[in-house]
């Protein structure tokens, strides 16, 4: 797993590790970037199923209840078939677009 941090976004990105390997290494990593935007960058995944998305569902609504983005990314599943719950963009440059606007908004308090 990669982990880069640029202002106050922190990308995870899953290299060659499994898909179940590195949920458990970024829900190791997860408290000490809690108070950061998170990416989790999966787009080296051919293989990916909303099942697998749904790992993070329950992390990604509490980092949202703090008042901070969590963003998938992936192009490999049709976003329709996603819970709302879940944020997902299909690439890096969406993702943080996705971020700046929600930071945005926080600002405003939307």
């Amino acid at each position: 797993m990669l982990i880069n941090k640029e202002d106050n976004v922190v990308t995870f990105t899953r290299e060659s590790s499994s898909f179940l390997e590195f949920v458990k290494k970024f829900f190791v990593e997860y408290p000490s970037y809690r108070q950061y935007n998170m990416v989790i960058n999966l787009f080296s995944l051919e293989q990916l199923s909303v099942d697998n998305l749904l790992e993070f569902l329950e992390i990604s609504e509490k980092h949202r209840n703090d008042k901070k983005s969590f963003v998938l990314v992936t192009d490999v599943l049709n976003i329709d078939e996603l819970p709302e719950e879940l944020v997902v963009a299909p690439t890096l440059q969406e993702a943080m677009d996705i971020i700046e606007m929600e930071e945005i908004e926080r600002d405003l308090d939307f």
